[in-house]
């Protein structure tokens, strides 16, 4: 990769990032090689908001009511917590990247806490009426899957069209995700990019 997509604090120029999501592509730090790779998947997972499923032991948790959802409060907190296993795409760079993301208002953070203790959420970039989720972690049981379920809520709330999750994994699943062509989500991507909405 050219020198010229990083800035002088060690990460990706935002104008960088947001043409390629718009493009829908987006960054991966590789493993123990300090490189970023830019990846397109096909077929591209993504959850259609329509056809969101909550699953039966899920519902249970959310009667009960036991978290407490923010959005935006912990930004660097939850990237902190993705990153926060045996092997991770999250660099120093990629943090750093998403960070100014976040304060320059594209990237968000949906987060979970339990006695005033962050124990989940997850992350992504909103652009137009498209999201594109970057990753997730718990500490507690169902904490991830309960943001994911408010991220939903919003999305619908503000007349979002686009839930992307980069690949069909086997929790995702769980909740609707399917795998759609290239094609299909770049025609997807490109009616939701002309959306006008706000995450916020």
């Amino acid at each position: 990769m050219s020198e010229s997509i990083f800035t002088k604090e060690g990460s990706i120029q935002p104008a960088v990032l947001i043409a390629a999501y718009r493009g829908g592509m987006f960054p991966m730090a590789m493993d123990n090689q300090g490189d970023i790779g830019w990846f397109s998947p096909d077929p591209r997972g993504v959850i259609p908001l329509e056809e969101f499923h909550i699953p039966h032991g899920l519902k249970r948790t959310l009667r009960r009511d036991c978290f407490e959802i923010r959005i935006n409060t912990a930004f660097l907190e939850v990237m902190r917590g993705c990153s926060d296993r045996e092997t991770t795409w999250i660099s120093k760079e990629i943090l750093n990247s998403y960070v100014r993301l976040f304060e320059l208002g594209y990237a968000h953070s949906v987060e979970t806490w339990m006695d005033n203790e962050l124990v989940g959420g997850l992350y992504g970039i909103a652009i137009g009426g498209a999201f594109f989720g970057e990753s997730m972690f718990s500490r507690e049981s169902d904490a991830s899957k309960v943001a994911l379920v408010k991220l939903v809520d919003r999305m619908r709330n503000k007349k979002f069209q686009l839930l992307d999750t980069q690949w069909k994994t086997e929790h995702l699943e769980m909740f609707g995700c399917k795998e759609i062509p290239r094609f299909e989500y770049l025609e997807r991507l490109n009616k939701a990019l002309l959306v006008s909405t706000s995450f916020v």
